[in-house]
């Protein structure tokens, strides 16, 4: 007879899993950290001057303000898609993990994108000097542009890396539904009932439990 001889099976030493758990705790509070940070600057940067100009009219110039909101809706749209991705990112796993850490990391992309183009727009100027004065086709003189526009584009990126975090590292991350799996918990003990007693029985029946069993 042939001898077959088994093959052992390799062992994950006690410190390569800790340093593996350890890498995705880090990664975990890293995500967390650019998620929260990046959609929380980026808000507040929608809400802030862009550009500022002049818009001449009879009676002299008029001085007009473009906040980041006015320039474009994109950068505070996509925060909240960003923010909600975050969290959903524990709720799931698997490939619906994987598609939610996508969203995140195009969220913060498309951020990125928007600041940038909004940094030297003029449009937003312009439909403000048409309603001041009247004149559709009036334009702002003197234009100025603020770094707003590039705070949240480095909000964006911080969403970007997030994401790029929970594709790389989301596999070894918790999820919020597992402690809540069927066996995973506690079982709860079943009471006894005496049958020689009406209210034990009435108890047993509220509980949805079978008093005969």
């Amino acid at each position: 007879m042939e001898h077959v001889t088994a093959v052992p099976k390799a062992r994950t030493s006690p410190d390569s899993e800790a340093k593996t758990s350890g890498g995705g705790r880090r990664s975990l509070a890293a995500a967390l950290l650019f998620g929260a940070l990046g959609a929380t600057v980026a808000l507040i940067a929608t809400r802030q001057v862009w550009a500022e100009g002049d818009a001449q009219t009879a009676g002299g110039a008029l001085h007009q303000t473009a906040t980041g909101s006015d320039v474009t809706g994109v950068p505070a749209a996509l925060a909240i898609v960003g923010l909600a991705a975050l969290v959903a990112v524990f709720a799931v796993r698997r490939t619906g993990r994987r598609l939610v850490s996508l969203l995140l990391a195009l969220s913060g992309a498309g951020i990125v994108a928007a600041g940038l183009l909004g940094a030297s727009d003029t449009d937003a100027l312009d439909e403000k000097a048409a309603a001041a004065t009247g004149d559709a086709a009036a334009q702002i003189a003197a234009v100025s542009h603020s770094a707003w526009p590039y705070v949240a584009a480095a909000g964006g990126l911080l969403l970007l890396l997030a994401g790029l975090l929970a594709l790389r590292f989301g596999s070894r991350w918790p999820s919020m539904g597992g402690r809540y799996e069927r066996g995973s918990g506690p079982r709860t003990r079943k009471q006894s009932v005496d049958p020689d007693r009406p209210e034990d029985l009435w108890k047993a029946l509220d509980r949805g439990e079978d008093p005969t069993g």
